[in-house]
């Protein structure tokens, strides 16, 4: 552990630097053409490892490039180190974010999720050269390019490498330092409602409202939380109507839901699929479906986390754990019952705002926990 917390202690700077140069280059989800940018960026940094990697671009129709990096090959199963290249922040965010260091903390917009931990994973890679290090099992490292937005074509590729995998450590960001050993799953919706359209003011008894329908459904929608269940359903945007004066016919609201079990995912899609109509003239229709399973703690989850709880323990750093409401492609790899720890990024904050940050300090205790869990297996 000592000669690898020295190695990233003295490699600060140059990592730095790289952190600085992945967040510099703005990748929003659907903007191809920064996708590739950004794994272009990539495939030039490990150029210059001797290790044995195999790089592998795939197309993602209208989102960009996922990456596959593949190291250290042996018939031992490997573990897979999941990331993403994409964030929330649009085109130009860096104006208002600017890639800083203030203190301790190094500001950029998408720098925490998760730019800079993307460096972190290769960078291990580099002292495993450098420190002629072998792990026992390959390691897979794949970063998506849509994971923002629900890994519409990444989630194929997250479950094809998960189901070849001995474990997979996550490499989103840390909540106060802490991994995560939960998440919870998600479902997205849409509610249309139907209604008839009339004069608002000649004749609006011959209408039926589907914005007045759409209302009395949220207050019902919002009645499925159960905080002992770790259950939200939350509308989140609506719409409807087409000008003042005229009896609304269609109105439409999201539906965020969030869920600890898969069976409580069941009972609430089920749930909103048999809405019945306050007003019988107005006619409901739900689209939508369970975006992402959750991460359950599961005995195999706490053995993970327990371990790397001992790991860092050797070099005074202490390792807590939280269940989070957040999903991630973790997500989809529990569900297959691989082994999962999340939350394994750097520390920060701000996540998805403009005040997103890493704590310096803690990049390389980061990358020392990682690449020493890499090494333990």
């Amino acid at each position: 552990m000592k000669t690898l917390l020295d190695y990233f202690q003295a490699k600060q700077a140059s990592i730095l630097d790289s952190i600085r140069e992945i967040v510099e280059i703005e990748s929003p989800s659907y903007n191809i053409s920064a996708s590739r940018q950004v794994a272009d960026w990539i495939v030039k940094t490990t150029a210059d490892f001797s290790a044995d990697l195999k790089i592998q671009k795939i197309s993602a129709e209208n989102y960009g490039e996922h990456l596959i990096i593949r190291a250290f090959p042996s018939g031992e199963k490997p573990i897979l180190l999941l990331g993403h290249t994409d964030t929330v922040h649009p085109i130009g965010t860096k104006t208002q974010n600017s890639t800083r260091i203030v203190g301790d903390k190094f500001f950029g917009a998408g720098i925490f999720d998760m730019k800079a931990n993307c460096v972190v994973m290769l960078e291990i890679l580099r002292a495993f050269d450098e420190l002629k290090l072998r792990p026992k099992r390959p390691i897979t490292i794949l970063l998506s390019c849509d994971e923002e937005i629900g890994s519409p074509t990444g989630r194929a590729i997250v479950e094809r490498e998960a189901v070849l995998s001995e474990l997979c450590l996550v490499c989103e960001p840390s909540a106060d330092g802490r991994v995560k050993t939960g998440r919870k799953g998600t479902g997205n919706y849409i509610l249309n409602a139907h209604g008839i359209p009339a004069h608002a003011g000649l004749e609006p008894e011959k209408g039926a409202s589907a914005i007045l329908e759409i209302a009395r459904q949220i207050q019902r929608i919002h009645q499925l939380n159960d905080s002992e269940k770790g259950t939200t359903a939350n509308v989140c945007t609506i719409s409807g109507g087409t000008t003042t004066n005229v009896i609304p016919e269609n109105a439409t609201c999201s539906i965020d839901v969030r869920f600890a079990s898969i069976s409580e995912a069941e009972r609430i899609e089920t749930m909103l699929r048999n809405l019945p109509s306050f007003d019988q003239k107005v006619s409901l229709s739900l689209t939508g479906e369970i975006n992402r399973p959750p991460l359950e703690r599961t005995a195999a989850v706490v053995n993970l986390y327990e371990k790397a709880r001992r790991i860092a323990l050797e070099f005074n750093y202490k390792l807590g754990e939280t269940q989070v409401g957040g999903a991630s492609d973790g997500n989809f790899v529990g569900a297959l019952g691989v082994p999962v720890l999340d939350g394994l990024g750097i520390a920060g904050g701000g996540a998805h705002t403009l005040e997103e940050f890493i704590y310096v300090s803690d990049i390389p205790k980061r990358a020392a926990l990682l690449a020493a869990l890499l090494l333990a297996d």
